[in-house]
């Protein structure tokens, strides 16, 4: 099985952006080290507790420091930008780092409609317009815009040999669908939503037309993971994450809490509902207990490689999970 990262860069309580971006940073390296497939940063906005806003400069950061992982965007949100500006931006990365970068693509609106609005200098921009801006990222990418298309004599540029590979982040049939018409690779975000993976997946498999950029069909899924040593060590990392999930749902501060915090803190009947609906996202536990889960859902989403996110506190335990995970896999170390 393959093992994959996603980087929120997640803000611990007590600590600052800039410390979030070099845990990123070092992170990326440990997990290259360690024998990971891909290393994801995303992308959001108007938050005090995530760090990560701007893929691009960040991978660009990343792809640097490292030799062999994959660095990509988990993801760029599409429909606050221009098709072309997109495809060129990646194609530059592509260029700087050859058969090395990912181009993962979300619907995402990325946050409120004031921050929407902010992002797009105020031009109110359809959702819906998702499957077209793709097409059309796709066609600049590859120089492969329809003859009557307005755009045709418009190059991305640098025009170089080798393409980063698309993926569109999806949670239900609709991002399935997507992808498949696309023909480029699909990611299931179960972190976000851990009841329609199956028939997500499916539906990807089942419409998937071969493409300029893919073959066949590529699946990967998303998934909370604290793992530990032993299982009460992985439940009390877990609890940090639990309440930052909450905090998140609630929409208060986003910054990750600490062990004290959370010990502290006293929860309404209705947050340790929540708390334990969120539990659905997550594989929280000893290596072998991960690793059995995570081979579950191999079998249940007939897929191979699954992205790893990690948001607790400490940031040594968190790379102690990631170190925990790539032993018990057996993974191919650098």
């Amino acid at each position: 099985m393959k093992l994959s990262v996603l980087d929120q860069a997640p803000i611990s309580r007590g600590s600052n952006p800039v410390d979030a971006l070099q845990h990123s940073i070092e992170l990326a390296k440990v997990t290259e080290k360690l024998g990971y497939t891909r290393y994801w940063v995303a992308e959001h906005h108007s938050t005090n507790g995530l760090a990560s806003s701007s893929p691009e400069i960040l991978i660009t950061r990343i792809a640097s420091e490292t030799s062999r992982i994959r660095v990509g965007s988990g993801g760029v949100l599409l429909p606050q930008y221009a098709p072309y500006k997109v495809a060129e931006n990646f194609k530059m990365l592509e260029a700087l780092f050859p058969n090395r970068i990912d181009l993962g693509l979300g619907r995402s609106p990325g946050g409120s409609q004031q921050t929407r609005l902010a992002l797009t200098d105020g031009v109110k921009k359809n959702l819906n317009a998702f499957p077209r801006q793709l097409q059309e990222l796709q066609g600049f990418l590859y120089n492969a815009l329809p003859k009557d298309h307005p755009y045709r004599t418009v190059k991305a540029t640098p025009r170089v040999d080798t393409y980063p590979e698309v993926w569109v982040l999806g949670l239900s049939e609709r991002g399935a669908t997507n992808a498949a018409k696309l023909g480029v690779g699909f990611c299931y975000g179960h972190f976000i939503n851990p009841v329609n993976g199956e028939l997500a997946i499916r539906t990807y498999r089942e419409k998937f037309e071969p493409s300029i950029s893919l073959q066949k069909p590529h699946v990967l899924a998303c998934i909370f993971v604290v793992c530990a040593e032993t299982e009460e060590k992985a439940e009390e990392l877990a609890l940090s994450q639990d309440k930052w999930l909450l905090s998140v749902e609630k929409g208060g501060d986003t910054k990750v809490p600490s062990l004290q915090e959370v010990k502290n803190k006293t929860y309404s009947d209705e947050e340790r509902r929540i708390i334990t609906k969120n539990r659905k996202r997550t594989i929280i536990g000893t290596p072998i207990k991960v690793k059995e889960a995570l081979e579950n859902y191999s079998e249940l989403y007939g897929i191979d490689e699954f992205m790893i996110i990690t948001n607790i506190y400490e940031f040594d335990a968190k790379v102690r999970s990631y170190e925990l995970l790539a032993n018990t896999f057996g993974l191919a170390k650098s």
